[in-house]
């Protein structure tokens, strides 16, 4: 009998890529695919994408989607109360199990753990403690399509937005900085891969200099992806 599990979704490779091989183990019923927005923007409160796209996604995957909705800014015993919310309507529905696609930052993982003690969900990291130069190179083998939404300034060039991952962004990308990004460097919208049922057409919108959050300093580097209709009216 299957596992049932939710599937902490960021819309990015790395959530993308752990999904993938909890379906191509066998061993696990994905449930649904949870993801935090921000209710001012309509977007993901990470990555910053669309509503519309990120419904995309859930479509090409077949996966239905659980979504938290957390204000700007959001206060640390907001988001608390949203997520522990979020957790109870899932065992309520009779799924014992999360995944998260966290590869080595040990904080990151402690945090969710100690978060879901007692609560009787038990985290899951199918990607966990891989090399990241094995992964990225796994991740665009395997046919994966990710295009980066938004990129840290103090750390990678802002030219690297709006970029799709491939063999070039690889070669191109700094060696002194995580391939996956796994340190923030940044983020990314997966539009196709070997568990979608078609490719999400997409488009570059407009990109814009975002501050941070604590320090007020210009920082995240943002293109707006916008969902591509064909200029249907």
């Amino acid at each position: 009998m299957k596992k049932k599990i939710t599937v902490s979704f960021s819309g990015g490779k790395d959530s993308v890529l752990a999904l993938h091989k909890l379906q191509k183990s066998g061993e696990w019923e994905i449930d649904s695919l949870l993801t935090t927005l921000t209710e001012d923007y309509d977007r993901t409160t990470m990555h910053g994408v669309r509503n519309d796209l990120l419904e995309e996604q859930a479509k090409a995957l077949g996966i239905p989607l659980r979504k938290v909705w957390i204000p700007r800014e959001c206060p640390n015993e907001v988001y608390r109360q949203r997520m522990e919310e979020a957790v109870e309507g899932i065992i309520a529905d009779g799924i014992s199990y999360i995944m998260f696609g966290d590869i080595f930052l040990e904080d990151v993982k402690a945090y969710r753990e100690k978060m879901l003690e007692g609560t009787g969900l038990t985290p899951v990291f199918p990607i966990w403690g891989e090399d990241s130069k094995k992964l990225i190179n796994e991740f665009v083998e395997n046919g994966f399509k990710t295009v980066v939404c938004c990129v840290d300034t103090f750390k990678i060039d802002l030219s690297f937005s709006g970029r799709v991952i491939d063999e070039h962004f690889i070669m191109d990308y700094p060696p002194e900085h995580d391939i996956c990004g796994e340190n923030g460097e940044f983020h990314t919208y997966v539009f196709n891969g070997p568990n979608f049922s078609f490719p999400i057409a997409y488009k570059l919108g407009e990109y814009r200099l975002a501050k941070d959050m604590y320090t007020g300093e210009d920082r995240f580097y943002y293109v707006d992806l916008l969902l591509d209709n064909g200029d249907k009216k």
